[in-house]
């Protein structure tokens, strides 16, 4: 039996890992380049390994027995004052001996313990964590999100943290107004939201890195910087993956298109992919692709190629891998299931909503594209992403702000506002983000650069708090002044609210086990 020696608590990492650690250690060797210590508890005295890299290779053939004051035994054969002597493995400790371990599999023990761990503490640790780590959905205060995504970095100045002390060349020339809740302020050119910030929540300290567009982007969808060998799940396609179809409609759903490439799958296989409709909604022939039958082929047809296509899969079964096939088949039973269903077709029906309503969103981009997302939502879907407007103004951004942000301020009040009448805001998680904020300064060509140190989120619904200000910025919008919340728990934080585990492993290509999110943690200051 063995326990540490001269080692320093730690995760197990693998045996390269362990080499690297031990040679941090390697004190406990009489400052051997590398090795690997334990203490056997029978004998009480100090054993290791040097040179362990190479031992990994050949097997061990001798150990080294630690001399010193804490591990001196009086039947000790091996004289001097040597902090450690060579010693043939069939002289150590007959504790040692008759483990019934062999020389490698001792080995594979000692790689824990230069880590800090026995093997009991091994399999204690493993079973805490499992006790842990419950890994089964639980009942989330969101049954539903809308994503409204914001493409090219808005300016947080000009938004939800005007600066109005700052000077000029910080604080840009639109004024700040004041909003439900008392002592705080918006931009004034989001006069409505002021309106209904006692219902919503600004985050004011969201912070990451990646100052690049795509990068970003990634980011922001994944909950993951971007990695060149493996490429992660948007958060949608996370909740696809989790739960799956509900009344015969896309878990995911993008309007009117794939707002990034980050939106994707991933590594999770296009299976839980986003379904883009391919259409605006503010368009007058605004349709719905893939969604009705092409000309020509009436209910009758379309169930006679439906029987057809069951028959050759049927026989192609026979013949090639099942799995595959059985894949397929899954893609196939949900277009059925979207073409053939009257209420999953309703369900995109934009023209349905009355005038009034349509009128109170705005007729426009912003507008209709988030009156069709609380449909969907209502409807059934899980997860809706949209995306409006270009907000990459390193130009003129007194000109962008007023043309862009007065359609989103009518159709985000429009969207709270109805969700809360319907009974769904409670249920449905409203975010309002993008890839980064805009830099303190305004640049000599009247406009902001890209700034990723600080910049705002907007969250309304689905078990977060109405009416607050979460974390805030510097005096001039640099830095997060409190409370900075990173992509990784604000992406935590999003799933706690949906019932799902963070840090539940899902299979990666090569059976590589990958958290949903790495690092992160649930933000409750955030949550109702």
């Amino acid at each position: 039996m063995v326990e540490q020696f001269g080692a320093e608590p730690a995760d197990v990492l693998g045996v390269d890992a362990a080499m690297s650690h031990s040679r941090r250690n390697s004190a406990a060797l009489g400052g051997a380049s590398g090795g690997l210590a334990y203490t056997c508890v029978s004998c009480g005295e100090g054993w290791g390994f040097k040179n362990s890299r190479k031992n990994l290779a050949r097997g061990v053939d001798f150990v080294w027995r630690l001399r010193g004051e804490a591990n001196r035994s009086d039947n000790c054969d091996i004289k001097g004052d040597s902090a450690m002597a060579r010693v043939p493995a069939s002289r150590s400790c007959p504790s040692f001996r008759t483990t019934g371990v062999d020389r490698r599999d001792f080995l594979h023990v000692g790689s824990l313990t230069g880590l800090g761990l026995s093997l009991g503490g091994l399999f204690r640790m493993q079973a805490a964590r499992a006790d842990a780590k419950a890994f089964t959905h639980f009942e989330g205060t969101a049954k539903s999100v809308i994503h409204i995504w914001l493409p090219g970095g808005w300016a947080q100045q000009e938004t939800f943290d005007p600066k109005p002390l700052s000077p000029v060349e910080y604080r840009g020339e639109f004024r700040a107004i004041d909003t439900a809740i008392p002592g705080v302020q918006f931009s004034e050119k989001l006069v409505k939201t002021a309106g209904i910030a006692d219902k919503i929540t600004v985050v004011r300290s969201m912070t990451h890195g990646e100052a690049a567009h795509e990068r970003g982007t990634h980011n922001m969808f994944t909950g993951y910087r971007p990695s060149p060998a493996l490429t992660y799940p948007s958060l949608g396609s996370v909740v696809s993956h989790e739960y799956g179809p509900r009344a015969n409609l896309p878990p995911y759903v993008c309007i009117p298109g794939l707002p990034a490439p980050d939106a994707q799958a991933g590594y999770l296989g296009s299976a839980y992919g986003p379904f883009a409709i391919g259409s605006d909604p503010a368009a007058d022939n605004f349709t719905v692709r893939d969604l009705s039958l092409p000309g020509g082929v009436d209910a009758a047809r379309f169930a006679t190629r439906q029987r057809l296509r069951d028959s050759v899969s049927r026989h192609f079964q026979r013949l090639e891998d099942a799995g595959t096939i059985a894949a397929m088949d899954s893609f196939y039973e949900r277009a059925y299931a979207l073409v053939s269903s009257a209420e999953a077709r309703a369900a995109f029906d934009i023209k349905a909503e009355p005038d009034t309503l349509r009128d109170e969103y705005g007729r426009n981009q912003a507008g209709q594209r988030m009156l069709l997302a609380r449909r969907l939502v209502e409807a059934g879907v899980r997860f809706v992403t949209l995306s409006y407007g270009g907000w990459d103004m390193h130009q003129r951004i007194r000109e962008g702000i007023t043309n862009t942000v007065p359609s989103f301020d009518q159709a985000f009040t429009a969207l709270v506002s109805d969700l809360e009448r319907r009974g769904l805001l409670d249920s449905t998680l409203v975010m309002v983000s993008s890839e980064f904020g805009r830099t303190p300064r305004v640049n000599k060509d009247a406009g902001r650069d890209h700034w990723p140190k600080v910049f705002s989120v907007v969250l309304a619904g689905g078990g977060v708090k109405k009416g607050c200000v979460y974390g805030s910025s510097d005096a001039i919008a640099a830095e997060p002044q409190d409370n900075p919340l990173t992509v990784e728990d604000l992406a935590t934080t999003v799933y706690h609210c949906l019932g799902i585990v963070a840090d539940k492993e899902l299979m990666s290509p090569g059976n590589r086990p990958i958290e949903i999110v790495d690092g992160g943690a649930v933000r409750k200051d955030l949550l109702a």
